[in-house]
């Protein structure tokens, strides 16, 4: 069994330095950090738990409980590229929910469909992906919605879906619908803990991109056409009064 020392360089020790120098209380630094092993590792291994409380002077048992409260940290090895479904209420009403039996179905073996955050392929392997329902991914506009490493792929259908996984085991890489261009999971983790490509031109080609899609401005569009505005708020208003028991 590999030690921490052994699995996280030296570059990764001094990012890991960086990340806690932003903070005022270094333990601050763990949600980033936790992104960072991801980066390494791609998920959280017991030594990437390690890693982080020597880092930050925590337990081990304060960083598991992090890391096992939020869905966003594989406990895992993750696939080269993370396809998180929308199953959440609209997303589901209109596809959702039959867009994640497809690729179940697409992406398993011997009859076998592929469970949540199961990996179709060898994890980290290029073309392998580890496929899982999501909550609400903030897309409801352009459902049903799915997200490869959290870049958006809008208005899906389960044939959309199958032709999009397929030319990610192929090694293509498609267009998201907005935002930056797709790149591998791990990637998308040292971004996420909040490295990026200190050149600007590498910075707009690789990580910046347009966000916004007609359907989301669409209101502030009719808004504007119509000359609605909000209410203006006086300086000073009272609170209502709480009734006495």
């Amino acid at each position: 069994m590999t030690t921490a020392k052994e699995t996280f360089d030296a570059d990764t020790v001094a990012k890991a330095q960086e990340l806690m120098a932003r903070y005022p209380q270094s333990r601050s630094a763990l949600l980033p950090m936790l992104h960072l092993v991801q980066s390494v590792q791609g998920f959280v291994s017991q030594e990437g738990v390690t890693f982080c409380a020597e880092q930050l002077g925590l337990s081990e048992a304060e960083v598991s409980a992090v890391v096992t409260f939020y869905t966003m940290y594989k406990r895992k090895p993750c696939g080269e590229h993370l396809v998180s479904v929308c199953t959440n209420t609209l997303c589901a009403a209109l596809g959702g929910d039959a867009i994640y039996r497809t690729l179940q179905e697409h992406l398993g073996e011997d009859g076998k469909p592929l469970g949540h955050e199961e990996t179709a392929g060898t994890p980290g392997e290029p073309g392998s992906i580890t496929l899982e329902h999501a909550e609400c991914l903030a897309a409801c506009d352009l459902a049903p919605v799915l997200q490869v490493n959290y870049e958006y792929y809008d208005k899906q259908t389960p044939d959309s879906a199958v032709e999009l996984v397929d030319a990610l085991r192929r090694g293509e890489k498609p267009q998201p619908s907005r935002g930056a261009p797709l790149g591998d999971f791990k990637s998308a983790e040292l971004q996420l803990a909040g490295f990026f490509p200190e050149d600007e031109e590498t910075y707009r080609a690789q990580v910046d991109g347009p966000s916004q899609a007609p359907e989301t401005l669409m209101g502030a569009r009719i808004a504007q056409e119509r000359g609605w505005t909000a209410p203006v708020m006086a300086d000073d208003v009272p609170l209502p009064e709480v009734e006495k028991k």
